[in-house]
């Protein structure tokens, strides 16, 4: 198990071991969630990340996987309640 030291300045730097397996690189976004006690990290990756069946969403967006959810959501959300 691999640890690490929050700074004085509430910063923690992420095992190099950990960032190569998960291909994280500078300045990739985090979101950060506390669940029962714990602290949950996911990397927010770019839509023009995805390679495939979104590629075509993806031009000339500057947006991300987590915003793309929720607006899905809401349509998918707004789409139940008409029915």
């Amino acid at each position: 198990m691999l640890s690490a030291r929050i700074s004085e300045r509430g910063q923690v730097t992420i095992p190099a071991s950990i960032r190569r397996k998960l291909g994280l690189e500078a300045e990739v976004r985090l979101e950060i969630e506390e669940r029962d006690g714990e602290i949950i990290l996911r990397p927010i990756r770019p839509l023009s990340a995805a390679a495939g069946v979104f590629a075509h969403a993806a031009r000339g967006r500057k947006t991300d996987w987590e915003t793309v959810r929720r607006e899905t959501e809401a349509r998918v959300a707004a789409e139940v309640a008409r029915d």
